[in-house]
């Protein structure tokens, strides 16, 4: 039986790339990291601890970046952890100029309990900054 043990990395239609590069280096802390792929096309990924998110604009076709069916931007609801305290991400989200769409709240983790942050991405995704208690 095949059993899935973690995420490696997950793709975010855009549609700037260089616009959510930017936000995720400065609101999330992440590395921005270029590559060439055999294309002779550049690909950004935003490194994280172990994994990554590659920035795919929205615009690219499946012929050049093999994907979902229906791609379509904005439409993501991503959960980041943190061992940050809740109040010390509302301060930081505040000091980035970033609108809180709700928290400090608590929600159902994978592991248990969690304190949750939500803000939205440049494309209006949801995004969930949360720590264990």
């Amino acid at each position: 039986m095949l059993t899935i043990e973690a995420v490696d990395h997950i793709v975010l239609n855009v549609a700037d790339v260089e616009r959510s590069a930017a936000w995720y280096e400065r609101v999330l802390g992440m590395a921005r990291v270029d590559r060439r792929v055999a294309s002779g096309k550049v690909r950004t990924s935003m490194m994280f601890g172990d994994s990554k998110i590659n920035l795919r604009p929205v615009a690219a076709s499946q012929d050049s970046w093999f994907t979902a069916r229906a791609p379509s931007v904005g439409s993501d609801d991503l959960c980041f952890l943190t061992t940050a305290e809740p109040d010390a991400v509302v301060r930081h989200f505040t000091a980035c100029g970033v609108p809180i769409v709700t928290g400090p709240v608590t929600k159902a983790g994978a592991r248990g309990p969690i304190e949750s942050v939500y803000i939205r991405d440049p494309d209006g995704s949801l995004i969930e900054v949360s720590s264990y208690r």
